[in-house]
């Protein structure tokens, strides 16, 4: 089969274009804010295409870990689907990009074995990546120990990134550099991959990745200045030195001590109130990353524009999927404790894209 081209996107296409329209509308999502509490929420919820990963929650499950999990299940089951679907030469590219929930469960292990969680605990936590994973999480927990645990990820793609770490981790005994190296690694991999795709594949890929990968690093950068006070070199050597609009010069220059405001208006231009946003960063940068998102969301809707035979609809269909179930996260959440409006709507993705 030759890559890429109508015969190699026909079948994706059509079922990522259903798929797609099976999305939550901004109409859709302000019922749902509309929603009194969890259990109405969860009500509406059954009756959209999260209905079936919801109908085997009992009254005891109304607690938001176990809801937030339910519905990861579709955001599971798309992975999946793309994947199979997608032309042989993507395949590489598209499994690396949905290991970045292997990661997270991978760090999510981490943290239960620090704070001696039970692996039943653990368990709710983690997504359900399903078959797509070889780790033996459930071992790892149950060694009781970050070094044990560790040992277990022999001839995994984690072995080498973990071991360096580890010597890190014996120094400070704190999983942040583990971390850390766990997050490079999972975008250096997905770069690669991304930039040996064919074009037109590989230009979609490295705009619709580039946009995360720049929101990431930018708001690595920002914290590690802000909230760590990291040194120069720190905060090099722990964010990525190549990205899509942002430029290895720009983290530098936060590293520096660099105004950041004029750094991320280079890049964003257009993002409203930066400097307020960073005078105040306990409630001012998740906001700011909110607005990152809402600019990621709009690269993703750009790649259903035009020609359709390329990576860059499975791809931004994937990506809108996990910022909707990111928006269904805050609403959970929001209506368990019983939020109010002002509190969660600021960080509603879709709805505030809509205005």
């Amino acid at each position: 089969m030759a890559k890429g081209g109508v015969s190699a996107y026909a079948a994706i296409n059509a079922r990522v274009r259903a798929m797609y329209s099976d999305l939550l509308s901004p109409q859709d999502l302000g019922h749902l804010s509309d929603a009194p509490d969890v259990l109405n929420l969860v009500g509406q919820l059954k009756h959209t295409a999260y209905g079936p990963y919801l109908d085997d929650l009992k009254d005891k499950d109304f607690v938001p870990r176990r809801i937030i999990l339910q519905i990861k299940g579709r955001l599971a089951d798309a992975y999946h689907t793309v994947i199979h679907l997608a032309p042989e030469h993507t395949r590489p590219f598209l499994t690396q990009f949905y290991r970045y929930f292997e990661v997270e469960n991978l760090k999510a292990v981490l943290r239960g074995i620090v704070m001696n969680s039970s692996w039943d605990h653990v368990r709710d936590v983690l997504f359900p990546i399903g078959s797509m994973t070889t780790l033996r999480l459930q071992s790892m927990v149950e060694t009781g120990n970050i070094v044990a645990a560790v040992d277990l990820l022999d001839n995994t793609p984690y072995a080498d990134t973990l071991s360096f770490a580890m010597k890190r981790y014996a120094a400070e005994q704190n999983l942040f550099p583990l971390e850390v190296a766990l997050d490079l690694n999972y975008w250096r991999q997905l770069w690669k991959e991304a930039k040996q795709l064919p074009v037109p594949d590989r230009d979609q890929a490295l705009r619709i990745v580039g946009s995360l990968l720049d929101m990431n690093n930018l708001m690595w950068a920002i914290r590690y200045r802000v909230y760590y006070q990291l040194s120069e070199e720190e905060l090099i050597n722990y964010t990525l030195p190549f990205g899509y609009r942002l430029r290895d010069e720009d983290v530098r220059a936060i590293a520096a001590g660099v105004d950041i405001p004029s750094v991320v208006e280079r890049v964003y231009p257009g993002l409203s109130d930066v400097a307020a946003l960073l005078n105040e960063p306990r409630s001012g940068l998740p906001k700011l990353e909110s607005q990152l998102k809402r600019y990621v969301m709009k690269q993703c809707m750009v790649a259903f524009i035009g020609n359709p035979f390329h990576i860059g609809v499975p791809l931004a269909f994937l990506i809108l999927s996990d910022l909707e179930i990111q928006d269904l996260t805050v609403l959970i959440e929001a209506k368990s404790s019983h939020a109010r409006d002002d509190e969660f709507r600021p960080f509603l993705l879709k709805t505030v894209l809509a205005e």
